[in-house]
Parts: C-alpha cells; structure tokens; sequence
C-alpha cells in the first residue's frame, strides 16, 4: 500500500506486525539501524502541508499503518495491510532489544514520564537495560543544534535502540536527521507510547480499541486539541479514498 504525496511515495511495508517485528529483530541483532514511522490519518493532512515532515518521512526505510482509517484505505485499494498501533510496539520492540543485547534510549515528553516508562519497560522485560532518558524541552527543535546535542548524547549512550515521543512532525525529522547520523541505531516514533507506560496518559480501555473507537475516547479526553484534528482528518478522507480507489487493479 503506497500513497503519492507532492510526487513523494510513501509506501507502507513491511505490511503487519508480525514481518515487521522479524525485521526489527534482524535489525537489531545485525546493528544495522532503522528509521520506523507509524502512519495515521493526521499523518496524511501533516504530510501534505509540511515539506519538512514529508521529506522526513521519505528517509524512514519502515512504515506501518497506526490507524484504522489507513487499514480500510488499504482494503479500498486492493492492497490491505494490518494494523500496527505504535503504542502496541512499545514492550515488544524493549523485548527484541533484551534479546538482541541492545540497550535502549528513551527520548521525548518529561523527565518523570521517562523514569516511569523506564521502570515500567524494565519490569515488564527482563534483562532491558535502559541507557538514557532524554526529555527535550517543550521548544525542542529537531533540526537545530538542541537536535544535534540530543544525537550527541545517544552516540555516547551506545543504544541501539531508541523510542522517540516527541509527537509528529518533531520525532519523525528527529528521527530521519538521528538515523543518519548514527546508522547503527534503530529509531522508532512511538507517539504517546512511553506515556501511556508510565501511567501518566491514559489509553483508551482495550474493548474500545477493538471497536475501532480509540479516536472517541481521545476526543473527549482532549476535545479542545482532538476535535479540530478530526475535522481535519474528516476532511481529507473523500480525496484519499478517490486516489486509493484509483489502485486498485
């Protein structure tokens, strides 16, 4: 499944998790580093307005489909692909490191959210070795030099594996700029995940989940900073349904 975005393909593969989990586990094993965005709705719109973001997302080597939305395009254009929650990526690629003997970054939202999710990842995943907790400030820019010093200090940490929640577009250019720097490391956008680890964010119960609801429960949760995203995704989606239609065959 690809989309064509200002003459940019954005090609969603591996296709579901359970060939993206062997790659990562491959990846990580090998030392040969990647770059693993998580593709939804609000992606689509950001990617469209944002040259920095979508030239970002053309260096990620690995995109997933995070978003029902983005699976039942998929179905409409003949080309299915699974649903690959980034949040739900979180424990199992800690594993994969423990596995592998890579130690693990932490990057993004607060220094207590980061302890946290730490602790938590470590109690879930024997042997997981944390090797630092970086927490940007609210102004991080990714491109400038705050971008550079957090590269810095992962070069130095010897991770090779490192989650980035920085929340898009800042972690997916983070992430494209990082991974070129330190080819060896494997950077995954994870969004709210280590938050919702850490307890500090909660998620929307699993039956919901199910259901395809999530987007719901978030509404509500932050309908001032949600509803107007969801209006902008809403938007979009008679174009998008018309381009992918237009695959099939």
């Amino acid at each position: 499944m690809e989309f064509n975005i200002q003459d940019q393909v954005i090609r969603i593969a591996p296709r579901d998790a359970s060939r993206l989990l062997m790659v990562l586990s491959n990846r990580l094993r090998d030392k040969s580093g990647f770059a693993l965005a998580t593709l939804n709705l609000d992606h689509l719109v950001k990617l469209r307005r944002d040259p920095a973001f979508l030239a970002a997302y053309a260096q990620h080597d690995l995109i997933v489909a995070d978003g029902n939305p983005v699976v039942w395009l998929s179905y409409l254009a003949g080309r299915p692909v699974g649903l690959v929650p980034g949040a739900d990526l979180v424990v199992p690629m800690a594993q994969l490191a423990a596995d592998a003997g890579a130690t693990v970054a932490l990057v993004g939202s607060t220094e207590t959210a980061l302890h946290a999710a730490g602790e938590g990842l470590c109690a879930r995943v024997p042997g997981l070795v944390i090797a630092a907790r970086i927490a940007p400030p609210m102004a991080f820019d990714p491109t400038g030099p705050q971008g550079a010093e957090v590269i810095a200090a992962l070069r130095a940490s010897g991770a090779g594996l490192c989650l980035v929640a920085l929340g898009a577009p800042k972690q997916e250019i983070f992430a494209a700029r990082a991974n070129a720097a330190l080819p060896h490391m494997g950077f995954a956008s994870i969004g709210a995940g280590l938050d919702f680890i850490a307890g500090v964010q909660p998620r929307a119960p699993l039956w919901l989940r199910r259901l395809a609801f999530e987007w719901l429960w978030r509404a509500f949760a932050s309908p001032r900073r949600m509803l107007p995203r969801y209006a902008r995704c809403a938007a979009i989606l008679p174009e998008l349904m018309r381009e992918t239609w237009r695959l099939r065959g």
